[in-house]
């Protein structure tokens, strides 16, 4: 009996390395330790990286080699490059402004500021008891925008305000609205016609939060950059942001200020510039920095309830998106 057991193959589960085991597949995912798997990673982008390189040689060398035969350059895919043509699109091909539009321009609420009949008067103002994130902004843009007053509002009505504001000849308002002590709203008002325009504001970055200071921006009036606003409603926009500056800016200060446009997402930013060479130009940022996202633009003064929206967005997030190549702006 002793020796029946003795003789008895013992039945033990023998452990396994990992270094032993060889993957079938190289999905990496499967590697369960944690180490070794970011090292396949790093060692599968490394690779990536390699071949994407020893590409663009190939790819440059045959240029050189077959000069003006060579294949054109490779344009990458991205969304702005696979955008949706708009029938709005203001300009042609060849650079050349539509008539129509042109007369529309002449003619709409801002065209007494590019004739330059008056100077902008504009007021900065928040919702009731701002926090500091929010002061220190209304601050800092009433420090950019020349010609600019800020004021608390003392719990008065927009409506209130905006009547208030024609009787003193202001040509604009500018309302900052805040949620969990955070500014999250803008909205901007063109007296006394309007139009009215409500914005998404994030990704807001006051001069402390970016170590700079604010008082070293000077009280010359800036230069202003618009860019990449192409359809009609993106030119009104533009306009509207142009107008709140002063058309004749101060060169010698040599500020600019920038409103970019990409994918419906304005992006602002302030720089100081200066130019070393013909070819050399050295920017220095000034903040403050933030993101603007149109979520309506609403015909006259501002009116919440009987308004007339030329341009609307609902609060779900894609009633409006046919595509995601399609932008408004």
């Amino acid at each position: 009996m002793e020796e029946s057991r003795a003789a008895a193959p013992v039945n033990k589960k023998m452990k396994k390395n990992d270094d032993d085991i060889e993957p079938v597949d190289k999905n990496i995912s499967r590697i369960k330790n944690k180490i070794k798997r970011n090292a396949e990673w790093v060692k599968l982008k490394r690779e990536k990286k390699k071949d994407k390189r020893k590409r663009q040689d190939d790819r440059r060398k045959e240029r050189e080699a077959l000069g003006d035969e060579a294949p054109a350059k490779l344009v990458p895919r991205t969304i702005d490059s696979m955008r949706e043509a708009d029938e709005t699109t203001v300009g042609a091909e060849n650079g050349q402004v539509d008539e129509e539009v042109e007369a529309d321009m002449n003619l709409d609420e801002f065209s007494e500021y590019f004739e330059r009949s008056y100077e902008p008067k504009i007021l900065i103002t928040s919702s009731d008891n701002p926090h500091s994130k929010t002061i220190a902004f209304i601050k800092e843009l009433s420090r950019i925008v020349p010609n600019s007053e800020p004021k608390w509002r003392k719990r008065s009505s927009v409506k209130k305000m905006v009547r208030d504001c024609i009787q003193k000849e202001y040509t604009d308002i500018v309302i900052v609205n805040e949620d969990n002590r955070r500014p999250n709203g803008l909205v901007i008002s063109h007296l006394p016609n309007g139009p009215t325009a409500h914005f998404r504001l994030s990704n807001v970055k006051v001069s402390t939060d970016m170590r700079k200071d604010f008082h070293k921006i000077t009280a010359h009036r800036p230069e202003v950059i618009l860019n990449n606003f192409t359809t009609r409603l993106g030119q009104g926009v533009a306009r509207m942001m142009a107008s709140l500056f002063h058309y004749d800016p101060q060169f010698e200060g040599k500020r600019v200020v920038t409103f970019h446009n990409q994918r419906d997402y304005i992006f602002f930013r302030h720089h100081k510039y200066n130019i070393k060479t013909t070819e050399k130009v050295r920017l220095h940022e000034l903040g403050p920095r933030f993101t603007l996202k149109l979520r309506s633009l609403q015909q006259g003064t501002f009116d919440s309830k009987q308004g007339d929206y030329e341009w609307i967005i609902s609060d779900k997030r894609h009633d409006m998106e046919t595509s995601r190549k399609k932008f408004f702006l």
